[in-house]
């Protein structure tokens, strides 16, 4: 599968670490004496809070893949390809006559996309499918949406519409973690009356023409709102990486980069000129390790010390579920002397008490993070993204970043939708709104994750992460899960490789404040229906953290006790 199913490519990970405080010290983490308790009892089970760091238990779970479903699916997509290989070979001599899983006749006169194994894994098996993905919708990306339906007459290769609505779909699968993407209410009427005065496009960039009062309105309001001196709003929130990252280090410089960073992280490092090194996802031992080499070594050849040392992380990993391990990075960064990239583009507004984000959800001081990034296109219910810091950063940030001085300035009604949002949210429209949406977001966040731990499917992640994803594993229940979904008027995201490893095909859940307890309450009984149908009940409630697994003395540092 291709990584564009819920509009997010990210790396993958192995696994994310646990932490305890107080107990025994193993592998260089701290293991709870309740905890080493419960693993002689064989009732493993990932519970944590972190030392004088950690203000809040911090809790994630990844139960492992059992090793008879590892296994099969290995030996499932060893078929798969094994059978493509053989009808690629029997077709070439015409023996075979089935040719649904061949190129049509008008497409193969372009110029080869892919290379020949891409191209045999795309012709074999996303083609199978394909019709799990780039769904239209045709109403307001809410607690329910409506699809337009189709079908496919060759193999998935092209897709012809029927005239027919399916109306009234459970949506589980947007990032409309606040419900503010709705066509009603006061962001809606707002919106409309800024269309009337400023039009919809600016037909500039900013430091020509471009630059409207509701720009500045909103970069004051979004420095209000993160804590920090001041910030700079971006017309697309890929760009905001990929083009703010490169006007910030270069060659001479280190990045330190989370291997499950998004995509729009990766491509900004690699355009940067900036060496590159990557540390295990979440793992701070890997991350001080990585530091300690740069300080002490410094860079190849010459042995200079790097100009700066830039490490880049995520608020929530979107196809994972985790929570950046924050307090200990921002400790990291404090005792090295390197420089802090957070991307929160789906950690701010779903996390905090007051939806700033994972800063907020630790309590920590904004002024700690060296530059804050996130996105208006998620919580916001609108478009576009931001970089946050001290204001020195801001206004190197205005003359010297390709997306600042070459793009086309924001949406005027784009401004006043994420204006009106983020003013609910901070309780400057007169009303307890916003507060009652961050509430109503994490408590179906906990109810649904409880809810679906209960029915035995194994699910990533932290617990009061909104992003929820259940292990499908084997290649034929990817297309079998999102089917069925749908069939029971409920649409997901099911993802595989290579978005994901081989063995972790999964479900993405992405929940809302727009959903109430009837409606997830309808979703988990068709998820725990189609759960039994396609045996997707995996878990032995043996909830085993990374501590507990092999130590790999090649990438992490043993701590000395």
């Amino acid at each position: 599968m291709r990584p564009e199913p819920g509009g997010c490519c990210c790396r993958r990970p192995l696994r994310a670490n646990g932490c305890v405080a107080n107990g025994e010290v193993r592998n260089g983490y701290v293991r709870s004496s309740a905890a080493a308790a419960a693993a002689a009892a064989g009732q493993i089970h990932h519970v944590t809070q972190n030392g004088g760091l950690y203000k809040r238990p911090f809790n994630e779970a990844f139960e492992e893949t059992p090793m008879l479903v590892a296994v099969l699916t290995y030996v499932g997509y060893g078929v798969l390809t094994l059978f493509g290989y053989l009808r690629d070979f029997l077709r070439h001599w015409r023996i075979e006559k089935c040719h649904h899983a061949t190129e049509r006749k008008e497409q193969q006169d372009f110029v080869s996309l892919y290379q020949d194994f891409e191209n045999f894994y795309t012709r074999n098996l996303y083609m199978r499918i394909r019709d799990n993905w780039n769904r239209p919708i045709c109403s307001v990306p809410g607690a329910r949406v409506d699809i337009m339906e189709r079908q496919s007459h060759d193999y998935n290769w092209s897709f012809k519409y029927t005239g027919n609505i399916i109306k009234g779909v459970i949506n589980m699968g947007s990032y409309n973690y606040l419900g503010f993407a709705r066509n009603t209410g006061s962001c809606q009427e707002a919106a409309a009356k800024v269309l009337e005065e400023y039009g919809v496009g600016v037909c500039s960039t900013r430091q020509e023409i471009g630059n409207l009062d509701k720009h500045e309105e909103l970069e004051k309001l979004v420095a209000s709102f993160l804590g920090v001196e001041a910030a700079m709003a971006y017309g697309m929130g890929f760009a905001t990486n990929s083009m703010n990252i490169p006007a910030l280090v270069g060659k001479g410089c280190l990045i330190l980069s989370d291997e499950l960073n998004h995509a729009s992280l990766v491509l900004g490092a690699r355009l940067s000129g900036a060496t590159i090194r990557i540390f295990k996802h979440n793992n701070m031992q890997s991350l001080e390790k990585l530091l300690k080499d740069a300080i002490v070594y410094g860079q190849p050849r010459t042995r200079r010390p790097w100009k700066k040392i830039l490490i880049l992380v995520e608020g929530i990993y979107s196809m994972e579920g985790s929570i950046v391990r924050l307090p200990e990075v921002i400790a990291l960064k404090k005792k090295y002397k390197a420089y802090l990239y957070l991307d929160e583009a789906h950690s701010i507004g779903a996390l905090g008490p007051t939806g700033r984000g994972v800063v907020d959800y630790f309590g920590l001081d904004p002024q700690d993070v060296d530059v804050m990034m996130g996105t208006f296109t998620k919580s916001f219910g609108a478009s576009g993204g931001y970089i946050g810091g001290k204001k020195e950063l801001i206004d190197y940030l205005r003359t010297h970043s390709h997306s600042a001085v070459y793009a086309t300035s924001l949406s005027p009604p784009v401004v006043e939708q994420i204006v009106t949002s983020m003013k609910c949210i901070m309780g400057q429209d007169g009303t307890t709104l916003g507060k009652e949406c961050i509430q109503q977001l994490a408590e179906n966040t906990r109810y649904f994750r409880r809810r679906l731990k209960e029915m035995g499917f194994i699910i990533y992640g932290n617990e009061d992460s909104p992003v929820v994803p259940l292990m499908l594993y084997m290649p034929a229940k990817i297309g079998a899960f999102g089917r069925e979904m749908l069939k029971r008027n409920i649409g997901v995201v099911v993802v595989g490789f290579p978005a994901t490893p081989i063995i972790e095909s999964r479900a993405r859940f992405c929940l809302s404040a727009a959903h109430t307890k009837e409606i997830l309450d309808t979703a988990l009984k068709e998820i725990d229906e189609v759960g039994d149908l396609l045996q997707l009940k995996y878990s032995r409630h043996r909830l085993v953290p990374l501590l507990d697994r092999p130590f790999d003395e090649t990438t992490y540092e043993e701590t000395e006790d």
